[in-house]
């Protein structure tokens, strides 16, 4: 799947699940995502650390829905 795609999709909807083809998953959101299309990198930036995700190698897009946590 193109990064573009992936792109349009996280614009269209803020907040996804992807899934690339060696099977990691990523939930990625529009204030934490950038898009470099020459490197044709996605960068996720989380407290933990950047990932650095093959933007073409993205196999599946999961759209991801507001919940309610139960109280613990």
């Amino acid at each position: 799947m193109k990064m573009e795609m992936v792109r349009a999709e996280l614009e269209a909807w803020g907040e996804l699940i992807i899934t690339t083809e060696a099977g990691d998953r990523y939930e990625i959101h529009l204030g934490d995502t950038e898009f470099d299309t020459e490197a044709r990198v996605i960068r996720l930036n989380t407290p933990q650390a950047q990932y650095v995700i093959d933007g073409d190698e993205v196999e599946s897009i999961t759209k991801h829905y507001g919940h309610r946590h139960e109280r613990g």
